[in-house]
């Protein structure tokens, strides 16, 4: 016979209803597939996953990202002894779960991400031994309740990502054990300062309130948060200076300050060693980059970008052992980079563009094969660029654009394998194009530079490309039929250059190309048909060339935003859908082109109305040829008849000053010769009438 102790039974009594319980939440959740060990016949209830003892009772319950949709069951509880749970990542609805304030024991409660509305309860402060309370990522909504400052003993509070449309609870600065306080993106909170009382939490080492509607100025006894490590209170519209005493604190490792409306100096004095990063980008801060930067020796990334930073880059910097990040593009520095940059660090992103930097670019950019970026465009920079880089198979992004480099490009970087994107315009680098390039570019720009020779048929292993910008150059011979392969192809910029030839125009697959400029080149021969089956063709360039021959109808068919054929050889009629005023200066300097309507100023070529001109013109000569014989028939005529034309004689009749009184008046009988129905005549002779005359 074998005999149990009171003890004995009594922990198989706690065995067998912590199973029962766990068995039935398993049964309220549906039978979800993480819980399929859970079963009667295992009798190690401890072994479950999920499940956590201690002297062989349930303390913990870890059900996080399982599939939970069901609400957290009023039972909970009656594990006895439990002091964790976690739910989170899962899909439970409802209001905050009141069961838990039946866990006695209860230390972390975490419900995170899941699908929670309502608001917190007034007396949360029930969970008297709670230490972490995590509720972020649900739609919890209302103030956050000021009773929350009364869970003395709690070091984590995470209540990011909610629809809270309160006010910070200024009750929080009462927790003095509190070690992490989370209440980032928050947005609907009310516009409000960072409490003055979160600067007495001696212990807080993790502060973070982005984007949750921070106003004012951030407190100058932020400097007394002694055990800081983590300061994030970016995205937000704090102003006003950084405090001194920020950059002081010996634990601080982490600074987001980003995207807010902080102005005046960065510190000076920096003695927060241990920073490991440093963001205070897209601010108006101005003056220098403290020179303390310089002995960061943790730091690895420093973001600097979009503020008024002027002077130049501390040397310091250049040095410092574990960089990854460099980030200090659109300010306003001055000066040469540091030589040393990316030689003792494993620099990944290098960026300093729209600044007024000088000299080279630091050679040692690339020197222990880390850098996925260089983006320097819109600087002063001058020299060649880094051989570093002609070896650097990291690389994905290199934007030069805009400075004054020159010499020959590395040959190696046109072909580095991860290569996405080089764009090199403006600058005045010189030489061939290489005959092969990395098959991952998506983006290449060259253009305004004196890049020459021809564009090498090696260009046709650029499957994935969708820029090319190539404009301006001394690029010569013909365009490779194997350019017009490319099917993601969007823009092609070819113009200013001395291209000749034909487009080619066997091939379709310019299938997504939007714009196509070859202008101010020397291209020749008919436009192709096949450009007007381009069925995104929006904006089309070939003015200044030698192109003959009509202009294809099919062009009518596109949707083009703009079209230049000005200044070729180009004859006929223009495709009825361009007779509008849009393309007035679509078709200039094409003696051989016409149109039906005038606002494009090209001569007319109306079939009706050249007939009728015609027709006006042939008729009118044979008129004039009909009159011009006639009048000479009748001429001959006179001339020839009983010779009478011998005894013409012509008479000049003038005016005479004699009136009819006068002459009434100087009749006589004497002169009268006859008489008749009109009355009588008489004759005068010469002489008389001149004195009638005087």
């Amino acid at each position: 016979m074998i005999f149990l102790s009171h003890g004995v039974l009594s922990e198989l009594s706690l065995q067998e209803k912590e199973r029962s319980v766990l068995l039935k939440l398993k049964q309220h959740w549906g039978n979800i597939s993480f819980m399929d060990e859970w079963t009667p016949s295992n009798n190690s209830h401890c072994s479950w996953p999920g499940i956590t003892c201690t002297s062989n009772s349930v303390t913990g319950l870890s059900l996080n990202n399982v599939n939970i949709t069901g609400p957290v069951p009023s039972f909970i509880c009656d594990l006895k002894n439990l002091t964790t749970i976690d739910l989170g990542d899962n899909y439970i609805p409802g209001e905050f779960p009141r069961a838990v304030f039946n866990c006695s024991k209860l230390e972390a409660l975490d419900l995170s991400e899941n699908y929670f509305v309502g608001t917190l309860p007034d007396d949360i402060d029930k969970l008297a031994k709670l230490q972490s309370l995590v509720l972020g990522g649900n739609n919890f909504t209302g103030d956050i309740p000021p009773a929350i400052g009364k869970l003395q003993e709690l070091k984590v509070l995470a209540l990011g990502g909610n629809l809270f449309n309160g006010s910070l609870a200024p009750e929080i600065g009462d927790l003095s054990n509190l070690e992490d306080l989370r209440l980032a993106n928050n947005g609907l909170l009310v516009r409000s300062e960072l409490p003055s009382s979160y600067t007495q939490l001696r212990k807080l080492k993790n502060l973070w309130v982005s984007s949750s509607n921070l106003i004012g100025e951030i407190p100058q006894s932020i400097g007394d948060l002694e055990a800081l490590e983590w300061l994030d209170l970016s995205r937000s519209d704090l102003h006003g200076k950084i405090p001194d005493g920020l950059l002081m604190l010996k634990n601080l490792s982490i600074v987001y300050l980003f995207k807010n409306k902080l102005s005046g100096d960065v510190p000076q004095v920096v003695e927060a060693l241990n920073l490991e990063i440093i963001d205070l980008s897209e601010n108006n801060l101005t003056g220098k980059i403290p020179e303390d930067f310089g002995k960061l020796t943790k730091l690895t990334g420093l973001a600097l970008f979009s503020n008024q930073l002027s002077g130049s880059v501390p040397e310091g910097i250049g040095r410092l052992p574990v960089l990854v990040d460099f980030k200090l593009w659109d300010n306003n520095l001055t000066g040469v980079l540091p030589p040393d940059l990316g030689k003792y660090s494993n620099l990944r992103e290098f960026q300093v563009s729209s600044n007024r930097l000088s000299g080279e670019l630091p050679q040692h950019l690339c020197s222990n094969g880390q850098l996925v970026g260089v983006v320097a465009h819109e600087n002063n920079f001058t020299g060649e660029l880094p051989e570093s880089l002609g070896n650097c198979n990291s690389l994905e992004m290199v934007k030069v654009s805009d400075n004054r480099l020159s010499g020959k490009v590395p040959s190696g970087l046109w072909t580095t394998l991860n290569l996405t994107l080089l764009t090199m315009n403006n600058n005045l680098f010189n030489g061939a194009l290489p005959e092969k390039l990395s098959s991952n570019l998506i983006r290449l720009e060259i253009s305004n530079s004196r890049f020459s020779g021809n564009i090498p048929i090696g260009l046709s292993s650029l499957r994935n490309l969708v820029v090319f910008k190539a404009s301006n150059n001394l690029l010569t011979g013909t365009i490779p039929q194997e350019l017009t392969t490319f099917r993601h192809l969007t823009i092609l910029l070819l113009d200013q250059n001395q291209l000749t030839g034909h487009l080619p125009s066997d091939k379709e697959s310019w299938e997504s190309l939007n714009t196509l400029n070859l202008s101010r080149n020397q291209l020749s021969g008919q436009i192709p048909e096949k450009l007007g089956l381009l069925p995104t063709l929006t904006e089309l360039d070939l003015s200044e060339n030698t192109f003959s021959g009509q202009i294809p109808s099919q062009l009518g068919l596109l949707r083009l935003i703009f079209l230049n054929l000005s200044s070729n050889n180009l004859s006929g009629r223009i495709p009825s859908e361009f007779e509008d005023a849009a393309y007035a200066d679509s078709f200039l300097s094409n003696l051989g082109l016409c149109s039906s309507n005038s606002v494009l100023q090209l001569k007319s070529c109306n079939p009706i109305s050249t007939l009728y001109l015609v027709l006006i013109i042939t008729l009118s000569v044979a008129a004039f040829f009909l009159v011009l014989s006639f009048t000479f028939i009748i001429i001959r005529c006179y001339r020839s008849k009983d010779g009478l034309h011998s005894k013409w004689k012509l008479a000049f009749f003038q005016r005479q000053n004699f009136t009819e009184s006068n002459t009434v008046s100087g009749l006589s009988d004497h002169d009268l010769i006859g008489s008749g129905g009109s009355g009588k005549v008489h004759h005068v002779s010469e002489n008389r009438l001149d004195n009638w005359t005087t």
